[in-house]
């Protein structure tokens, strides 16, 4: 009962006004004081609450390494490499442009730094707000979609990879098709859409340079970029768990600034260090996620979710269809939570690493988002930039979205069944 009341603050975050890392943190810290109390072997709690601490540092610390990598590149204007290389003057034409930037980048990156990236771009090519909203919302699908098939895309893909759920490869190998569907579906329909139509670029000021010397700006972009996307080769080769590789590609990227810097006056240097990225990194993202995580552990500990699986193993039976619906509830409320959840329900035992439950999961729990403006982070980041209505996304986009989203679920069940 508590949990679910906790649930329910944080899927009302805006109507309530209380922003969901207070409410996953508070619920956290009570059901942990509810379980300490019940439970009658303390020293069994402490050590399953030690247990839980390690397996969340690991997630909290590669979220914290890949922001504070991502803050570096665009402190050095790294992303005008690519937001540069954008020219064209049909809106078909753009749109594809954009959206394929989209997908494979936020696959490199993650989901919520590429759309915050790519709305920002859309906002300095168009005036009309319609044809910005319009391009805003199939960069969350495309970012969204992105994200799924790499497992450093998307929150909820980490989770399941650092938890062993899935392997780097095998998602990826898993996944593409079905992703590239979930795109396509709707890219299509809006090119439809816009046939015909042509824009004109801004004329940039021709003083308006970037504020990073070229070398500068490359050498950081091609490392930072090169450290993401290593992360999962240094699993593979050392063993070692994924947030190990992003803390010491990060400590890497900390040496080669300093000594890019180090001949620059203090104020001059300040925002372009790796320190003053910490501070701009959202720590109030990294709490919710703490919060939810330790939340839902004692769920796990007190076999509340292993019943759950069992209630819906009898009732519906269909594997496909729960997650189905996992990925179709996430568009309403926050798509962490519900992994996290449904890894504390299947166990590895019955569904051991990179069977059709797990990568399923984390198809629709990472696309499943773009059916609302708020089921995912990359869609509020997007309302929160553009000013994006909630009924104008549901009326013009949803419909897009849910199509895409059946569209590659179809593909991956085909997949999978042709392939096993």
């Amino acid at each position: 009962m508590v949990f679910v009341v906790v649930y329910a603050a944080i899927a009302l975050e805006h109507p309530i006004k209380v922003e969901k890392s207070a409410s996953a943190l508070f619920g956290a810290g009570l059901l942990w004081t509810i379980y300490a109390i019940g439970a009658g072997e303390h020293e069994a709690v402490v050590h399953q609450l030690t247990e839980t601490i390690g397996a969340t540092a690991g997630i909290i610390f590669f979220l914290m390494g890949a922001m504070t990598i991502v803050e570096v590149i665009d402190a050095h204007d790294g992303f005008e490499l690519i937001t540069s290389q954008i020219k064209t003057k049909r809106l078909a034409t753009l749109m594809w442009l954009v959206c394929v930037i989209t997908f494979f980048l936020s696959a490199a990156l993650d989901n919520l730094t590429t759309t915050i990236v790519m709305v920002s771009l859309i906002g300095k090519l168009f005036e009309k707000q319609d044809d910005r909203w319009l391009f805003a919302s199939l960069v969350v699908i495309a970012a969204n979609a992105g994200g799924a098939w790499s497992p450093i895309g998307d929150v909820t893909t980490t989770m399941l990879w650092i938890g062993g759920q899935i392997t780097a490869l095998e998602i990826v190998k898993a996944l593409f098709f079905a992703s590239i569907a979930n795109m396509l579906v709707p890219l299509l329909v809006v090119t439809y859409q816009l046939r015909g139509r042509t824009f004109s670029m801004p004329v940039t000021d021709s003083n308006e340079t970037a504020s990073t010397p070229p070398f500068e700006r490359n050498v950081m972009f091609a490392l930072g970029v090169a450290i993401l996307i290593m992360v999962p080769a240094f699993k593979a080769i050392t063993h070692l768990p994924p947030f190990m590789g992003i803390l010491f590609g990060l400590g890497t990227l900390w040496l080669v600034g300093e000594v890019i810097h180090r001949k620059k006056e203090p104020q001059e240097r300040r925002h372009l260090t790796v320190a003053h990225a910490l501070t701009q990194i959202d720590l109030s993202s990294i709490v919710f996620f703490l919060g939810i995580l330790l939340a839902v552990a004692t769920l796990e500990h007190t076999q509340v979710l292993a019943a759950l699986a069992k209630w819906l193993d009898q009732t519906i039976g269909r594997t496909d269809a729960i997650v189905m619906a996992l990925g179709l509830i996430s568009a309403i409320v926050d798509n962490v939570p519900l992994v996290a959840a449904s890894m504390g329900m299947y166990g590895l035992t019955h569904y051991p690493p990179d069977t059709f439950l797990w990568e399923f999961i984390a198809y629709c729990a990472g696309t499943g988002g773009s059916i609302l403006i708020i089921g995912s982070a990359a869609g509020v980041a997007a309302m929160g930039i553009e000013k994006i209505q909630f009924i104008w996304y549901m009326r013009r986009i949803s419909g897009l979205a849910l199509l895409g989203y059946t569209a590659g679920a179809l593909i991956y069940i085909w997949q999978y069944r042709w392939l096993h």
